[in-house]
């Protein structure tokens, strides 16, 4: 059931699953399981169609311990157009999601089918959103640019990610470099095997600091972004540290 109500919570815990809001077994992780974090991937994309029937610039799919939310920015509109419903009991955040997109989308089709008109179908579904402001609460996603490194080089000789952006990074893997030498080198007792990761992670990681390489995406720390210029979903970005 599509509700309407201006007072949305935050989620009690960050570091709740990003994907079903458990929080045992959870720790640092941000999904209680790639299977959770599937799932609920799977369940927005198929619900996609809906987004493009909107014309949506842009989305994003949260959910609090009582509600399920779908914001949906449309191209040409300055305006928020709110979807929620709340959660049933025992129901992961994904299959409510289902639901409440399914009743969006019995309503499309059947304005559709009284009209024959697509823009008329899209407009009675948005008619039943609660409408808000930019300003309120909802910003743009941000740029993030995710470094092109493979995270085992990072564990491999010990190095953070944020050192990533330092102006030292040469410096940085250098002297990390030598520190795992004293350890893991074969006349020292270490592995051979061990050492030829760290001497290749050294290696790759020089080449990315000499010409450092981004992908960049668009996103939110918090909520599944839906980016209607590429027709996905993406996860929730990682919290700026």
């Amino acid at each position: 059931m599509l509700i309407k109500n201006k007072s949305y919570a935050k989620h009690p815990n960050q570091n709740a699953c990003l994907s079903c809001g458990t929080v045992e077994n959870i720790g640092k992780r941000r999904y209680c399981s790639i299977k959770c974090r599937q799932h609920l991937r799977q369940k927005l994309t198929t619900r996609s169609g809906l987004l493009q029937a909107l014309n949506a610039r842009y989305a994003t799919f949260y959910f609090t311990d009582t509600l399920i939310i779908l914001d949906v920015v449309p191209h040409g509109i300055r305006e928020i157009f709110r979807y929620s419903a709340l959660r049933t009991d025992g129901i992961k955040p994904a299959e409510d999601f289902g639901k409440m997109t399914n009743v969006l989308g019995n309503a499309w089709w059947k304005e559709e089918k009284r009209t024959a008109r697509n823009y008329l179908a899209s407009r009675c579904v948005l008619e039943l959103a609660e409408r808000l402001t930019i300003a309120e609460g909802f910003t743009r996603p941000r740029l993030i640019k995710v470094p092109t490194v493979k995270p085992e080089n990072l564990i491999c000789l010990d190095i953070a990610k944020a050192d990533l952006d330092s102006r030292e990074l040469v410096k940085i893997i250098k002297n990390a470099y030598r520190r795992q030498v004293k350890i893991h080198h074969p006349d020292v007792g270490g592995k051979a095997a061990t050492f030829r990761k760290i001497h290749e992670a050294y290696k790759d990681l020089l080449r990315w600091a000499d010409d450092p390489k981004f992908i960049r995406r668009r996103g939110f720390p918090d909520k599944w972004y839906y980016d209607g210029d590429n027709k996905k979903w993406v996860q929730p970005t990682p919290m700026k540290k």
